[in-house]
């Protein structure tokens, strides 16, 4: 039997439609994306470990591991995707280091070219800038941060300066010194942010690439929070008018407007239940990509996300829901770049779960079989060419 012709207005609709279906795909993205995995390799990890992601099924496969790298922790990964740095996070009371490495986005291969001291102790997050000329890391213990210039082929030329925070907070455990937690760049690059855990303070610098000493103080040096809310890791929307703040210690997300340079606080909401009264830890936090919701991880006995709602005009939040990771001490997470899927890595419990995201309500909601990995601490993705 032959099949019936294509009506004229089954072709005209086809016709219309196939510019939004094809538009749409574009809009998703690539469907698979090199996973990169840090890891302390105090157990039976190896290095950095690099998975293939189907953003479509969620599903990976193990791809590359650099080896012979220690405790490749935290992660950075240039933007044009050549290169990967990787803080050495080893607790070495003498200091620690950070690494570069060349990065085929094809296969995945990771391909080391050189490391170089943190000039601190357990650095605990790198950060570069757009034009991979600049390299950034906070080192906890002894409370500074240095900053890096870059060479051509991606390697780490010497150090250009280190910032020395002083001070401390009410927490007499955990906050009789600086601690540096992280070093995140504006998204127009005129700025570098830095939270302190140690201080309940954050600082901010202006970023002039090219200069000898490239960061200086802002004219808003310091933006102090609460005592003991411990700021950990910040994120910025794509627009740059407001920023995200987990506080560690408080387990509280704090909701900053931003202009100029100028953080302002508006916002400082729970992570937890009001009547929590287990150990928190607040740790990583994201965005999800089209910006309607905030995720963020809280570990100790908590050990969940947490979802809110991001009202776009003013940035404010609502809560959504709370989910379990699982497991113990979920320190990093990552929402793929279609934003289908979030990836929550349990440190103490060497495993790593998937969850659905619904974009409609940004609820999660557990997927497939945990992945099995030794100490996993940074996940990042990377469109596989």
């Amino acid at each position: 039997m032959k099949p019936k012709p294509t009506t004229p207005l089954f072709a005209l609709m086809l016709a219309l439609l196939m510019p939004l279906f094809l538009q749409a795909q574009k809009k998703q993205g690539p469907r698979y994306y090199h996973l990169l995995i840090g890891t302390y390799t105090n157990g039976t990890s190896k290095g950095i470990y690099v998975y293939k992601f189907d953003t479509e099924t969620g599903k990976v496969a193990l791809e590359q591991v650099a080896e012979g790298v220690k405790d490749p922790s935290y992660l950075a990964v240039s933007a044009n995707k050549k290169f990967v740095y990787a803080v050495n996070e080893s607790h070495n009371p003498k200091g620690d280091s950070v690494s570069a490495f060349k990065f085929d986005d094809h296969t995945g291969k990771l391909t080391f070219i050189n490391a170089l001291p943190s000039y601190g102790t357990d650095p605990c997050y790198v950060s570069v800038d757009k034009n991979n000329k600049n390299l950034f890391v906070a080192n906890y213990s002894s409370g500074n941060l240095t900053a890096y210039r870059l060479k051509a082929d991606g390697g780490i030329a010497d150090s250009l300066q280190t910032i020395q925070h002083t001070g401390g907070s009410v927490d007499a455990t955990r906050q009789k010194t600086p601690h540096v937690h992280a070093v995140v760049l504006s998204p127009d690059e005129k700025y570098l942010i830095s939270d302190d855990l140690g201080t309940d303070k954050v600082y901010e610098y202006t970023y002039q690439p090219n200069a000898k000493r490239p960061l200086k103080p802002a004219a808003q040096a310091t933006v102090t929070v609460d005592p003991a809310s411990g700021p950990r890791h910040l994120v910025f929307t794509k627009n740059a008018k407001h920023a995200y703040l987990a506080q560690e210690i408080s387990a509280k997300i704090r909701v900053f407007n931003y202009a100029s340079g100028k953080l302002v606080s508006i916002q400082n909401i729970e992570m937890e239940t009001p009547d929590f009264k287990g150990v928190n830890g607040a740790a990583d936090i994201h965005l999800s990509p089209d910006e309607n919701f905030l995720y963020a991880s809280n570990r100790g006995e908590a050990n969940d996300l947490v979802v809110y709602k991001v009202d776009k005009a003013t940035g404010k939040l609502s809560f959504v829901q709370r989910q379990s990771t699982f497991g113990n001490a979920p320190r990093n997470f990552a929402i793929d770049p279609t934003g289908n899927f979030l990836l929550a890595a349990n440190q103490n419990t060497d495993d790593i779960y998937t969850f659905k995201i619904n974009k409609t309500t940004g609820k999660l909601s557990r997927i497939g079989e945990k992945l099995a990995i030794s100490h996993p601490v940074c996940l990042k993705f990377v469109a596989i060419r």
